[in-house]
């Protein structure tokens, strides 16, 4: 990385529709998220939480504003420079898991570096599947995976290529409680092991009580940055708001 902070966000707009219909999801956000650090962005069902992370991670256009990750601007990059920033640079975990069915559990973890043209990295897949208790798996299909193995799949996935940011959008959302700890501990080791860059979605004062740092949204906007969270702290937050 060539800066300390890892992802950018400099008066942020997303505005869905137009006229009177108009909604402003995302409203002159301005925040930082320093590189080797896991932050949770937090909020109420509507608070833009969601379109946020799916801004920065440049999987949606923002109506005006500057995101940046690394040294990159990524607002008005063409198609094809922002894909490959994607490819290259970033990271996903999502609720869904977005595994595909036909692919053994090793080779969807492969899949992103395949496409983009690299030979695969043995150590490291080695490495990662142990370190995610995956290395008696790799050779199964998603259907023979329960939902705990395959979010650590995806999280592999998402891990295998040292990616500067890992995104993850609810990533416990469908796991019960023990396996979804088992997920946020992987994801606070990647930060703390592996030095990943790691922002998170979710709803829950529990999940978030993993991170660093909590980031508070509500009507598109912040409305509190809290440090060293604890669950009992986000979920007093989250009460004022009204979540």
């Amino acid at each position: 990385m060539t800066t300390t902070h890892a992802v950018r966000a400099d008066e942020l707009v997303k505005v869905y529709g137009e006229g009177e219909t108009a909604v402003t999801a995302v409203d002159r956000v301005s925040v930082t998220f320093p590189a080797g650090q896991f932050t949770a962005i937090v909020g109420p069902s509507g608070s833009g939480k969601s379109t946020l992370m799916h801004l920065l991670a440049g999987l949606d256009t923002a109506t005006s504003g500057s995101i940046r990750i690394g040294g990159v601007e990524v607002t008005g990059l063409a198609d094809r420079d922002l894909t490959v920033l994607r490819r290259d640079r970033i990271g996903f975990v999502f609720q869904a898991f977005n595994l595909l069915p036909t692919l053994t559990a090793e080779q969807n973890i492969l899949l992103p570096g395949e496409l983009a043209g690299r030979r695969p990295d043995r150590p490291r897949l080695a490495q990662v599947a142990a370190d995610l208790g995956l290395a008696d798996r790799l050779h199964h299909y998603p259907a023979q995976l329960s939902g705990g193995q395959q979010q650590r799949v995806a999280c592999a996935r998402a891990l295998m290529s040292r990616p500067d940011v890992v995104f993850a959008d609810e990533p416990t959302g469908s796991l019960d409680t023990r396996t979804g700890a088992g997920v946020l501990e992987l994801l606070r080791r990647s930060v703390r092991e592996w030095g990943q860059t790691v922002v998170m979605v979710t709803h829950d004062p529990v999940a978030a009580g993993y991170a660093d740092r909590v980031v508070v949204l509500a009507d598109g906007r912040i409305v509190d940055d809290l440090r060293a969270p604890t669950p009992d702290g986000v979920a007093d937050r989250l009460q004022r708001l009204g979540a």
